[in-house]
């Protein structure tokens, strides 16, 4: 097992996140089984306590989880540098056979305790607390997910060998045999160009609308099409090479940074775009605000990607 003060705090962070997540599970199955806000039991009452105590471990677990995930990416950029044949980030999460699989479920579990705020918002704006049986089986399933994700994490940083050679980034995202992703380098990349700009192009018109189902359906959409996308396309133009298709090379030095920004801004816009359409359709009115934040961010990073390209273009006359 390979120990640096980086995958210290993360697992340490793992396991104090394990101990409240189980505390904050086991009264969520009491409250979805015995929550009655008609009753005035001191079964209740003592419910009515415990949900404030569950929610305040949920909003410490996702505020810390959105900086620790930037601080994971951190790390497995940084351990590049002792696992051999790694150029980034890439290379130490695809050195394990599960690696795609758990950056998935940290993605994933963004998302979900990310609206389970939401949907705590809107539940304490009601005195009725419709949701609140809701919330509770939502953090449940967001549990269980999270519990696959600490085990891979922690599988992950136990199985990692320094002395293995893994294979870089150049080869993972690339259509040899060898590569995970060879599948989408077997079409042409201008579909996906298109393909981009079609979904942003209705997205634009689903707000215009105000339709919810379109906005969270396509908010799904633009999530996957846009990291697709940026792989594809956009990335070598930030990269300036043609062959370069790494998603994780651009977070660094070397590239200002610009993938943080890239992934924060997606992040953002669609989280927003996401929570604000189920919450419309559940509370039956628009969610201004949401659709606004989400919006802004979606434009912001569909201009920083189509930047690049032109930038480029302009300055050499000539495409990739």
């Amino acid at each position: 097992m390979l120990l640096t003060p980086e995958i210290i705090t993360i697992l340490a962070l793992d396991f104090i996140f394990l101990f409240f997540g189980i505390i904050a599970f086991f009264i969520s199955i009491k409250i979805v089984k015995f929550w009655n806000l008609n009753s005035t039991s001191n079964l209740q009452y003592k419910l009515e306590k415990q949900s404030f105590l569950v929610a305040t471990i949920i909003k410490y677990i996702f505020i810390v989880k959105l900086p620790l995930f930037l601080f994971f990416i951190f790390t497995a950029d940084k351990l590049s540098d002792v696992i051999t044949g790694a150029m980034c980030g890439a290379g130490v999460v695809n050195s394990v056979s599960f690696g795609s699989a758990m950056f998935f479920y940290k993605i994933l579990n963004l998302y979900i305790f990310g609206f389970w705020l939401v949907l705590h918002h809107f539940d304490l704006k009601n005195e009725n607390q419709p949701y609140t049986k809701y919330k509770f089986w939502l953090y449940i399933v967001g549990f269980i997910f999270l519990l696959i994700e600490i085990y891979l994490e922690i599988d992950f940083f136990t199985s990692l060998d320094v002395s293995k050679l893994v294979s870089c980034c150049g080869t993972l995202f690339s259509a040899a045999s060898t590569s995970s992703f060879s599948f989408i380098f077997t079409i042409n990349k201008l579909y996906f160009v298109y393909l981009f700009y079609a979904v942003f192009t209705l997205l634009i018109l689903s707000y215009i609308l105000k339709n919810s189902w379109m906005i969270l359906g396509l908010n799904i959409v633009y999530v996957f099409i846009s990291i697709i996308s940026l792989i594809i396309f956009f990335g070598t133009y930030i990269y300036q090479l043609p062959t370069h298709h790494c998603p994780f090379c651009m977070l660094q030095k070397d590239y200002d940074y610009i993938g943080y920004v890239l992934y924060i801004t997606l992040y953002i816009g669609t989280f927003y775009g996401v929570s604000g359409a189920i919450m419309s359709i559940l509370e039956k009115n628009k969610e201004k605000f949401y659709y606004n934040v989400s919006i802004v961010f979606n434009i912001i990073y569909a201009l920083i990607v189509s930047a690049y390209p032109i930038t480029y273009y302009i300055k050499n006359g000539v495409w990739l």
